[in-house]
């Protein structure tokens, strides 16, 4: 890897040889309008929302602040020499060729491909696993700027059609096509106001279900933000307009209710996961027969009708229907439910729940096998077992990393998974149960197109390090190895939400942070995520959320104890949920961190059920109409938590509020009104030097489907920023 070395000018009375962060010189913001007019009492306590005119995207004072901000933060990020050779070395290392996971529907196989640097992936698609094959659908075809993305595929059961979703400038309004496998050309008809759905085909292959919203006053394309409400389930027939859809299950009365639908794989359930939150469903069925025209509403039955647990369908033999589930499991475990006896004392449990690992998903292959994927200590391993009997038959060798895809059904013999970790791109394995004999091989393996990069020369250890509450918290520290452990720029990236799991990945960014700046980059397992099952997820979850902070800041305080970085070393990270703990972390513990990148953060916690999809989000948060609720999310909400630094150690971190204009999942206006209250609060501060930026991208949502390019341009302005906010020593771009 050719190197060169950028010079930093340092103040004439440096002492020491270490490149620290430039010249702190005060920036002047843009003064945003107070509305004191806002003002309400919310369960005895006065809530003054001065920036509540930031919560309207069409207003021209909103976009002239948003242009106020670029205009401060996209100078500061990109007129430099250093934001261009991060750009070249972050595009040089980007481009190799990328896999996904083959998939078997019909006469082909399809798998996603990008040669490189392609804004979107290409799904091709091969009449064998030997050839190449033809590009079935490319959507950087669909827009000249890459925005247009799929968001989902899904085949009818012969494999003749394929409906998939298309999204446009990152929101999560789909419209579905149709495309014939055979000629690769689409049919007519498009569906639109699709959100939060599947694609779940009859097994005669003339339709499908899918889920959508009514029609609604002003735009529905990403930049608005109206809540979504009274989605419906329907039917369409391929070839058939949409207006001749046939709606086949409501629920008027509950209008936060969203259905996903599955059809059973003998084809004669429909079956229907209902949630109003990003957890606990009630579970229903309905009759099918493929050879019945479905002309009305369906008669629904219950299994659950007590929202208080997961469940995940498997497969089915005859009215017995496997499901995954965590109900009296935290662990979750695979249950068998007769249809026709659905009670929960006549359920039989097939596979038990695990003492510590926890079942992450479960498919089944070859008629009678079940493929079933475990967390293990934040690493993932994966077993075979029979259907009938619950019997273990195989485990499959894996390295320590993550199952990152899997394809196979129970139709095909046949599954394909692909492996990857903090320093493995990909490897795809291809195994056949009908071949019991041979081995998973290898099918196809990632590599970078970049000489002289050696997994070797980098470190890999998981640590458990004590929180405030003395909980053992999981850590993954990368870093290149040496034979000493001294400071260094460290990026500690965190999630803690949503029961989802932060496992090994692999990611351009941080092996950039890593290769340009001799960095070390560390990924802590929060509680509020998945990684140990739903009492992890319950010990950072509503009224326990602030143990996600402490677990934060604790791995922060692990790091500078352990000489891995020091506080002007040291920068923090997270998206979505963990824009919420970068929010938090730099109001309560400004003196921790040397920077902070929050990107599509939920931030004003006492308004975030009022837009878009915010309502589901009581799961975790709690629902601020309650007061209990209301006075844990009023102590930590960011946006009414931010001070202005009255001595040193409150100074706030060098920070970075990134966000997009078509992000309907968290809307922009959460970023808007913290920046602004931020920055109005440091303003007049003799102790606040470093930054507050708020950088707002354009044609752009929360992040599914963001192109390469948009992709690479964002990591650029982060490293950048960290590159201008940190102490470095080395840099080599």
């Amino acid at each position: 890897m050719s190197q060169s070395r950028v010079s930093v000018n340092l103040p004439t009375n440096l002492k020491s040889s270490s490149l620290v962060k430039e010249t702190k010189l005060k920036v002047t913001y843009p003064v945003a309008r107070k509305d004191e007019s806002v003002s309400e009492t919310i369960h005895e306590t006065s809530v003054t929302d001065v920036y509540r005119w930031l919560e309207d995207p069409e207003a021209q004072e909103t976009q002239r602040f948003i242009d106020a901000q670029n205009g401060i933060s996209q100078p500061f990020l990109e007129q430099c020499d250093e934001w261009q050779k991060i750009n070249t070395k972050l595009t040089k290392l980007w481009n190799y060729p990328k896999y996904g996971t083959p998939m078997k529907n019909g006469s082909f196989y399809y798998y996603y491909k990008n040669t490189g640097l392609q804004n979107q992936h290409v799904l091709m698609q091969q009449a064998s696993l030997q050839e190449e094959g033809r590009v079935f659908i490319d959507p950087n075809e669909l827009s000249t700027d890459g925005t247009t993305a799929m968001s989902q595929a899904s085949f009818s059961d012969d494999g003749a059609y394929m409906a998939y979703g298309l999204s446009e400038s990152g929101s999560d309004w789909e419209k579905i096509r149709i495309r014939a496998a055979k000629d690769c050309k689409d049919f007519d008809e498009v569906l639109e106001k699709v959100k939060f759905t599947s694609i779940a085909w009859t097994k005669d292959n003339k339709g499908f279900f899918y889920g959508r919203y009514p029609c609604q006053d002003g735009k529905t394309d990403g930049s608005e933000t109206k809540q979504n409400e009274h989605q419906k389930l329907y039917y369409h027939r391929v070839g058939e307009s949409q207006d001749k859809d046939t709606m086949v299950v409501e629920f008027p009365e509950q209008p936060s209710w969203r259905t996903i639908s599955e059809v059973s794989d003998c084809g004669n359930y429909l079956i229907l996961y209902v949630s109003y939150t990003v957890r606990d469903n009630l579970l229903y069925y309905a009759h099918i027969k493929p050879d019945e025209e479905i002309c009305g509403p369906l008669e629904v039955h219950p299994i659950v009708d007590k929202f208080e647990a997961d469940y995940e369908f498997v497969t089915n033999e005859g009215t017995q229907l496997y499901f995954k589930t965590n109900k009296n499991a935290p662990n979750y475990r695979l249950v068998m439910i007769d249809v026709e006896n659905p009670a929960e004392e006549h359920w039989k449990t097939v596979i038990p729940e695990h003492a510590k690992d926890v079942i992450e998903w479960a498919l089944c292959a070859h008629q009678n096998k079940l493929v079933i994927c475990y967390i293990r200590d934040v690493k993932n391993v994966l077993y075979a077992y029979e259907l009938a009997t619950g019997k273990m038959l195989q485990q499959f060798d894996l390295d320590i990393g993550t199952l990152a895809g899997v394809s196979g059904e129970k139709k095909y013999s046949e599954i394909f998974y692909s492996f990857s970790s903090f320093l493995t791109p990909g490897i795809i394995y291809q195994y056949d149960f009908a071949k019991p004999e041979e081995k998973p091989k290898v099918h196809r393996e990632i590599k970078l197109n970049l000489d002289g990069f050696s997994r070797d020369a980098y470190a890999v250890e998981q640590v458990f390090y004590k929180s405030k509450d003395d909980t053992d918290i999981p850590m993954f520290i990368i870093r290149k190895k040496r034979d000493t452990i001294e400071p260094r720029p460290c990026l500690l990236y965190g999630y803690g939400g949503f029961n989802h799991s932060l496992m090994p990945s692999f990611g351009i960014t941080a092996l950039t942070f890593m290769d340009a700046f001799d960095g070390v980059v560390a990924y802590p397992n929060l509680r509020g995520g998945g990684e140990y099952g739903i009492k992890w997820h319950n010990a950072g979850r509503l009224l326990n959320k602030q143990n996600v902070f402490d677990d934060f800041q604790a791995a922060a305080e692990y790091l500078t104890c352990n000489k891995y970085t020091t506080k002007d070393r040291l920068a923090i990270q997270g998206a979505s949920n963990g824009g919420l703990l970068v929010g938090a972390c730099i109001n309560q513990r400004p003196d921790l961190f040397g920077a902070a990148v929050a990107q599509v953060g939920v931030l004003d916690m006492l308004r975030f059920h009022k837009f878009t999809i915010g309502h589901a989000w009581c799961s975790d948060y709690g629902n601020p109409d309650d007061k209990e609720h209301f006075v844990n999310l009023h102590g930590y909400s960011p946006l009414h938590n931010v001070h202005t630094p009255q001595d040193t150690s409150k100074e706030y971190p060098a920070t970075l509020i990134l966000t997009a204009d078509h992000d309907d999942r968290v809307s922009p206006l959460h970023s808007l009104k913290f920046a602004a209250a931020l920055q109005e609060a440091v303003r007049q501060s003799e102790f606040q030097h470093n930054p507050i930026l708020l950088r707002v991208y354009t044609k752009a949502g929360h992040g599914a489907g963001k192109p390469t390019a948009m992709r690479i341009k964002e990591a650029t302005d982060i490293l950048s920023f960290y590159l201008k906010s940190l102490t470095m020593d080395t840099v080599n771009l």
